[in-house]
């Protein structure tokens, strides 16, 4: 089983010819210690802000060696057919693991059918895509490795590739014990290395631990985000929280936020096989979210104003609207949010907060193709 290694010293027999002479041949027989030990277990360091409540699979714990095979392989072009894209090509490190497209651009130009998603912070989902059509880090990978519109290659043919690839069997060995590849250990490292990608060294989290002090613009962003509006009481709010409130700042929900009367796109429906589904789409983190526009599953969206302007004054009363948009308003008997332009412009300086500028440098996530 991957990983099942034991870090335990193992006893050996040695035998060592030292002495020839007249009372002829002493044969020293004894027992030396040498370790043998697995792959080294690779410490996931978060805030304990941020909960401890993940699974990492019995089957594929994360390591060092582990981690490294993954890092290597989410820059690897030969995963592609025609060794032209890799996993970097669509989540790209200095956008926070986005593409900065509406659309992605997988093989030979095509376009994906939905935006690209950040990986900060994977550890915590327990559905991924915009659909949540994948229950773990392991099966997502599969994915755009051999969709057609994405990476388009067979996985058997990776193998191949990659078993004529040096140090690639090496690399292999030092992370499963040995040097066949295979399918499954493809995608367990690339899962182990998206696993470490945590995005916890933003203004926001130096806020919290005490270490920051926010400008009146952030505060007032910050007390409008948290908010929810309530005009008969005279207090202004965003109605945010609900879907990214707490540390991560996203909730495990899928939703229906408005953007069509009548979704073309079928969302989390094409799953569950559920009505209600419709249109509904996974909530993403806002981590590092100055970084990642265009914004929502199809990247219509080039700005935060633009998202702004939405949930203030354009939310569509779809069948299936989130109960979270559902009549909330800064205005008594109000239809829409209503932000005023102030308003909005401080909520954007405390998204600001949230850019985690240690992430996108981590040299840890870099291309070790170019920096071993």
């Amino acid at each position: 089983m991957a990983g099942n290694y034991s870090s335990e010293k193992k006893w050996r027999l040695f035998r060592n010819y030292t002495y020839t002479g007249t009372a002829g041949i002493f044969i020293f027989v004894g027992l030396i210690a040498f370790s043998v030990s697995g792959p080294e277990p690779y410490p996931l360091r978060y805030p304990s802000n941020f909960g401890s409540r993940f699974t990492v699979p019995e089957d594929n714990p994360t390591t060092k060696e582990g981690v490294y095979l993954g890092r290597m392989l989410f820059y690897e072009k030969k995963l592609s057919a025609g060794n032209s894209v890799s996993c970097e090509s669509c989540h790209q490190q200095k956008r926070a693991f986005t593409d900065g497209k509406a659309l992605s651009t997988g093989l030979n130009g095509a376009q994906t059918a939905r935006n690209s998603m950040s990986l900060a912070n994977l550890l915590w989902v327990r559905n991924y895509f915009w659909d949540g059509r994948a229950g773990s880090l392991e099966e997502q990978a599969r994915f755009p490795l051999t969709d057609p519109h994405e990476m388009g290659q067979d996985l058997q043919e990776s193998v191949r590739k990659l078993q004529e690839t040096a140090p690639y069997p090496a690399l292999f060995k030092q992370a499963f014990g040995s040097d066949r590849i295979t399918e499954e250990r493809i995608v367990q490292a690339l899962a182990q290395f998206q696993r470490t990608l945590i995005s916890a060294g933003s203004p926001y989290d130096d806020y919290l631990a005490g270490r920051y002090d926010p400008t009146d613009l952030e505060l007032s962003g910050m007390r409008l985000f948290e908010s929810n509006p309530d005009p008969e009481r005279a207090i202004r709010g965003a109605n945010c929280a609900h879907c990214h409130g707490g540390p991560r700042l996203h909730k495990e929900l899928f939703h229906n936020n408005g953007l069509d009367l009548s979704a073309s796109d079928p969302g989390r429906e094409a799953v569950s096989g559920e009505r209600s589904d419709k249109g509904r789409f996974r909530v993403p983190t806002l981590r590092n979210i100055l970084l990642t526009a265009p914004y929502m599953h199809d990247g219509r969206f080039a700005s935060l104003e633009e998202v702004l302007d939405h949930y203030s004054d354009h939310v569509q009363a779809a069948e299936n609207l989130s109960s979270f948009l559902r009549g909330s308003s800064n205005e008594i008997n109000g239809t829409q949010l209503a932000l005023t332009s102030p308003e909005k412009q401080a909520i954007i300086a405390f998204l600001g907060m949230l850019t985690d500028t240690v992430f996108i440098t981590n040299p840890d996530f870099t291309n070790p193709h170019n920096h071993p």
